[in-house]
């Protein structure tokens, strides 16, 4: 019987300057409107929750970042990598999500997602999150153009 290559292990670790490239790669593959890396930087000078979720030392499987409020938290992004993409990696950067924000105190969870993406949106509503309303304008979109945001949230 043939064996199986043992998987690369799976970690999280923080974001620091010296795996910017690696996250802006992804970041900028993933998305036509993508964050700038001074979005980043000021995210971690901030203090604001950056993780990563790696396989190995280098393959960026997804990221999230998000921020401490009173008895909330706020996701400000969650990305997984397109050749990552259908796998499961938001549902597991989702779970540290939900353990990070609770060690925090918080009791809710907040997001904003774009109103034209569907498969973000089924995901967040198969983990519990629950629309709530909408926020005109919110995302920076083709040709100068604005698009709206859906606001979910999630009770902890």
């Amino acid at each position: 019987m043939p064996r199986r290559a043992a998987s690369p292990p799976l970690h999280f670790e923080p974001l620091t300057p010296a795996r910017l490239d690696l996250l802006m790669a992804v970041e900028q593959s993933a998305y036509a409107q993508p964050w700038s890396r001074a979005n980043f930087v000021d995210s971690m000078t901030a203090g604001y929750e950056c993780r990563l979720l790696l396989a190995g030392p280098d393959d960026l499987l997804g990221y999230f970042v998000a921020m401490r409020g009173v008895e909330e938290a706020h996701l400000l992004n969650l990305t997984v990598a397109p050749r990552h993409q259908r796998q499961g990696w938001a549902a597991v950067l989702l779970d540290a999500l939900d353990l990070w924000a609770r060690g925090q105190g918080a009791r809710w969870l907040w997001l904003e997602v774009r109103a034209s993406n569907l498969r973000a949106q089924s995901v967040y509503q198969a983990h519990g999150y629950r629309r709530v309303g909408e926020r005109k304008g919110y995302y920076p979109a083709p040709g100068g153009q604005r698009e709206d945001a859906i606001v979910m949230s999630l009770p902890l």
